[in-house]
This record gives structure tokens, C-alpha cells and sequence, in this order.
């Protein structure tokens, strides 16, 4: 199994910092925020990771090079200025990644997640499976349940185990995906997730599960903060 860090946001909540600095590369416990996810990823066992791009794109390849030195081999998917957003970022990304499920994970995130578990679940044919977090301050409504392991839309119907009466919950940025749930976006298209999502998970397409544990969403420059702060501490 492979493994795609979504790098390509321009960080627009982030500047100035951003500005001159991809995201990605943005320091953060003493080292910059995609290395966490680079060295997690190798303890976890991977060797294969594909790394999408637009903003000062080149400045992500100047730092990571091949991988060499983190365990790894990394490929670059770069896109055109303003990118192609989540979806279209992995439609377009793969010809790297192979027709075998691989990894996704948010780059602008931080999160204890094991990620060795990722080779352990199950997919249904064309589908995904989502990691699922409690809603965070910044986004207090979620947009998703869980019916068992099975991910419902906030407004579903009740089933065996979700539906109304289970809490909503927030995409933590982290999924496995089948090549094949790409198979309908037009190359080189820039395209959200949710609108696949959306017309998935009716068909009963998408798994998930809760994860409890840390997680953060850095989208701006206090929860950056935070987390270089918690990081420090815990280190």
C-alpha cells in the first residue's frame, strides 16, 4: 500500500506565514509539519509516498527530496496554480499510486492515529474508509454519522447504529481510498471530496470509524501555536 499527503493548499487562513513558506513546510515541535507525517508514516512501515503540490511547490521538493533520508521513496504530483483540490489532487495523482488502495492524509492536519492500521481495514469495492473525529470548536455541526462502520450523512435516517440519534461527526483528513472511487473525475479537474462522498455513502460505499484520540486542523496561525507549544512540551 501506498501513501498521498495532500500538500497543494495555498494556506490562505495561514498568511503571511504562508506567503513565502508552503504549508507543509511550516515548523511546528521543531520541525516542519509534513515531516511529522513523513517519519510517522516510515515507523508505520511504509516505503512508497506521493506528495501533491502547487503552492511554492518546489520549495517541498527542495526539503524532502527523494526520501531517502526519512526511509522513504517520495514521487511529486504537482498541479497548476490554485490546484486541484482534494479530489482532483488524487485522481490526478494516480498514475503514482498505483491501482492497489493507498493512504490519504491531509497535510495540514496533526493526528495520533496509528497509521500501520490503514493496511487492516476493509474496503468495499470502489469505495473508502474515512477516519472520523469528534467536531471541533471551528466546525461544531460535523457532517457525518456513523451507522456501525458504515459512514451516514449528518441528515440520514436512523439505521442499526446511526442516523439522527448518533452524534455528528468531522472528517479528520485521513482515509483509505480505492483507485476506483476516482474513476468519474475528468483529469486535471479540480474537484472537492464531498460531492463523491455525498453520492457514495447513500450506496453504502463508504466505512468508518471514530477515532479519539489528538487531532488538530491547523488552519490558522493560534492553532499552529498551539500545537508547536504542545509539541515542545511533549518532547
Amino acid at each position: 500500500m501506498k501513501a498521498m499527503i495532500l500538500a497543494a493548499g495555498r494556506g490562505e487562513r495561514l498568511r503571511p506565514l504562508t506567503d513565502r513558506t508552503p504549508k507543509p513546510l511550516l515548523p511546528v515541535g521543531g520541525k516542519p509539519l509534513i515531516v511529522w507525517h513523513l517519519e510517522k508514516l516510515a515507523a508505520a512501515g511504509w516505503r512508497e509516498v506521493v506528495i501533491n503540490h502547487a503552492h511554492l511547490g518546489q520549495q517541498i521538493e527542495a526539503a524532502l527530496g527523494d526520501g531517502r533520508r526519512f526511509g522513504l521513496s517520495i514521487r511529486y504530483s504537482p498541479e497548476p496554480p490554485g490546484a486541484l483540490e482534494t479530489a482532483g489532487g488524487m485522481a490526478a495523482a494516480l498514475p503514482l499510486l498505483g491501482e492497489q488502495p493507498f493512504l490519504a492524509v491531509n497535510g495540514d492536519i496533526w493526528c495520533d492515529w496509528d497509521f500501520a492500521r490503514a493496511r487492516r481495514l476493509s474496503l468495499i469495492a470502489g469505495g473508502a474508509y474515512l477516519i472520523m473525529v469528534d467536531n471541533p470548536p471551528h466546525h461544531p455541526h460535523g457532517d457525518f454519522r456513523l451507522d456501525g462502520d458504515r459512514l451516514r450523512l449528518a441528515n440520514a435516517e436512523a439505521g442499526t447504529g446511526g442516523g439522527p440519534s448518533s452524534p455528528t461527526l468531522t472528517y479528520a483528513g485521513i482515509g483509505v481510498f480505492s483507485p476506483a472511487f476516482f474513476a468519474a473525475v475528468p483529469p486535471g479537474v479540480a474537484l472537492k471530496l464531498r460531492p463523491l462522498l455525498d453520492a457514495a455513502i447513500p450506496r453504502g460505499m463508504i466505512g468508518g470509524e471514530r477515532h479519539d484520540g489528538r487531532w488538530i486542523d491547523i488552519g490558522t496561525a493560534e492553532r499552529l501555536t498551539e500545537l508547536d507549544r504542545e509539541l515542545r512540551q511533549n518532547t
